[in-house]
């Protein structure tokens, strides 16, 4: 099986992870820290878990940073004035940050560039099916594929909630899929963003990924791979590159969290609080957007569930990742581990690259609410599975927001 990971400049696969303590894991990240690019590469925003927001920008663009989070960051022999001259770049085991208080992620003006997000590529990491085999729990029979469907652009018209988060890793530019989820705490002007845990950090054995953005409506035009090659940044992020400022994720995938094998997939979430790389406005990602989701972390057991569609922007052959595409089936049961929770699967054969893309059924209203995210498939690919959101989901979520309720 592999996670329907990001996708990257070395292709690889979607990998089931395995289930991680039921412990919450806050990503604090600066509020808009903005640096100059001085190169292809660099940056992250940063701030402790908990606590204030380590940095912000003046008007003259100028870089503060509490003490006490410059100290923390020394500790790892992080200087982030060489940080955004590409010291980022830098993933030995002792600079690669991992717990909830040492995330960074400063905003690098101009780093997100056409050339940069046309490069971001699917890192499939593929694993036999055969590693279902001595699964316990339920699970029901495999579905059958089902064959994703081009969404009709524009695409803001179409799913307007969906978009693209892009990130650095070892391994080189990745990408992965997004919903614009909506804010308790600020009706209608949402600034959070729904993906997978595996786009925003790498698990048990890496640590947070850098230079995290959010892209909505990416390519909202539907442009070919050929046309996208030659298009503008206006045209291939018609509604602006957001960056995070703060990414929470769940300690179950900090803690156990691995690229093949199903290993947290039942815990592969992540909420991420993004702002406008460029200010701007200062309208909301939801209004700029026209629309947020709500999210139900109480969906009706699977067999009650009539349909869910998946949608993202898959990267791994035979797509390209330039195009938004959806797959609508009744979901199934997928059990990794006993002891985690049961996840969500469907027939669809879209590949890495949709990984962290919402799943969406009618709600109770007859509204479209959120309940899950792309995790994983298997390595030939036909089905994906999603966890299904329920209290520590909930609690990741709540966390993000209330730590901006008062902003």
């Amino acid at each position: 099986m592999r996670s329907i990971r990001p996708s990257f400049t070395a292709r690889r696969g979607r990998g089931t992870r395995p289930a991680i303590s039921p412990v919450l894991a806050a990503v604090a990240l600066a509020s808009a820290l903005v640096l100059t690019a001085t190169s292809c590469s660099a940056g992250g925003s940063d701030s402790a878990g908990g606590g204030p927001s380590a940095s912000a920008a003046g008007g003259d663009g100028k870089i503060t940073i509490p003490d006490d989070i410059k100290d923390k960051l020394k500790e790892h022999g992080i200087d982030l004035d060489q940080w955004k001259n590409g010291a980022w770049k830098n993933w030995d085991k002792d600079d690669w940050l991992r717990e909830a208080n040492e995330f960074i992620n400063p905003i690098i003006k101009g780093l997100w560039d056409p050339d940069r997000m046309r490069g971001a590529d699917d890192p499939d990491r593929g694993v036999d099916d055969n590693d279902l085999s001595g699964d316990q729990g339920v699970t029901d029979p495999t579905p059958a594929p089902v064959k994703a469907q081009a969404v009709q652009p524009p695409y803001r018209a179409n799913a307007a909630t969906a978009g693209k988060v892009f990130f650095d890793s070892p391994e080189g530019t990745m990408v992965c899929s997004a919903t614009v989820v909506e804010d308790p705490a600020h009706p209608g002007k949402s600034n959070l963003v729904w993906t997978a845990g595996h786009c925003v950090h790498a698990g048990k054995k890496g640590g947070w990924y850098r230079n995290i953005a959010f892209v909505p409506s990416y390519n909202d035009q539907g442009m070919t791979n050929e046309e996208v090659q030659s298009a503008t940044k206006d045209q291939i992020a018609p509604y602006g590159v957001w960056w995070g400022d703060w990414v929470q994720t769940s300690q179950q995938w900090i803690e156990q969290g691995g690229q093949t094998g199903g290993e947290g997939a039942a815990y592969d979430f992540a909420v991420i609080h993004v702002t406008p790389e460029q200010g701007g406005s200062g309208k909301s990602l939801e209004e700029t957007v026209g629309s947020a989701l709500p999210v139900d972390f109480a969906a009706p057991a699977v067999p009650r569930v009539q349909s869910v569609t998946a949608t993202g922007y898959p990267a791994a052959a035979p797509f390209d990742g330039q195009s938004l595409y959806q797959c609508q089936d009744r979901p199934g049961r997928l059990s990794i581990s006993k002891s985690d929770p049961t996840m969500y699967r469907i027939g669809c054969t879209m590949t890495g690259g949709s990984s962290g893309g919402g799943w969406v059924e009618t709600g109770s209203d007859g509204e479209p609410v959120l309940v899950s995210n792309t995790s994983i498939g298997p390595e030939s690919s036909g089905w994906l599975a999603g966890p299904r959101l329920g209290g520590v989901a909930k609690d990741v979520y709540s966390a993000v927001s209330g730590k901006f309720a008062e902003r």
